[in-house]
């Protein structure tokens, strides 16, 4: 059985970004595969709570996809994760709607890689920037996977648009077909360099 994707995609500024517009022109068309654009859907902020948790349940993987604002999300996903992840529902004695799903982040930023280290002008990596995404997937009982993540957007050339949007596609139809050996994913700190060792 294949596995059913849910993207929950947040770009304020959707129209101008050439990396997140080659990232979800590669997304495969699959029945399996939901595209879910929070600022078209909910361009006001009224959440739909209840749909919400009803999409979350129909999938077994959960991808958050987003720019990075100030070294997190933008406040319209900021808002969905605190109202959708209701206590009783995703977290706490009663709440394991969201037991054993998978969680991915696909995020770019304009920043270079070697900018997120001890050293560099970030001085964090991107796993200790997204340790909030990751402790929020382990309270929900889900399994956080490595980030997908797109650096250098604002230097890029149209060459690595398409690149990243290409090893986008390719990682959702193998998370799509295939079934992770999560323990292969230790020595790995993106995605990217994870399923690229699929692609050879």
């Amino acid at each position: 059985m294949p596995n059913k994707i849910l993207i929950i995609f947040a770009h304020p500024l959707f129209e101008k970004s050439n990396a997140n517009n080659a990232m979800v022109n590669n997304i495969p068309d699959s029945p399996n595969i939901t595209f879910h654009d929070l600022y078209q859907e909910y361009p006001d902020f009224d959440i739909d709570i209840r749909r919400e948790q009803e999409l979350l349940v129909l999938h077994d993987i959960v991808i958050w996809h987003h720019p990075m604002y100030w070294y997190s999300c933008p406040p319209l996903l900021k808002q969905w994760i605190d109202l959708v992840l209701e206590h009783g529902w995703a977290y706490g004695r009663e709440g394991h709607a969201l037991k054993g799903k998978l969680l991915l982040q696909a995020l770019t930023t304009g920043g270079r890689k070697e900018n997120y280290c001890a050293t560099g002008s970030d001085r964090f990596t991107i796993l200790q920037l997204m340790e909030p995404f990751c402790q929020t997937a382990k309270v929900c009982n889900m399994l956080y996977l490595p980030p997908f993540v797109v650096h250098g957007t604002h230097s890029m050339q149209e060459e690595g648009y398409l690149k990243y949007g290409t090893l986008y596609g390719q990682t959702l139809e193998y998370l799509e077909n295939k079934d992770l050996v999560l323990s292969e994913l230790a020595e790995f700190k993106y995605f990217n360099d994870y399923i690229a060792t699929k692609l050879v």
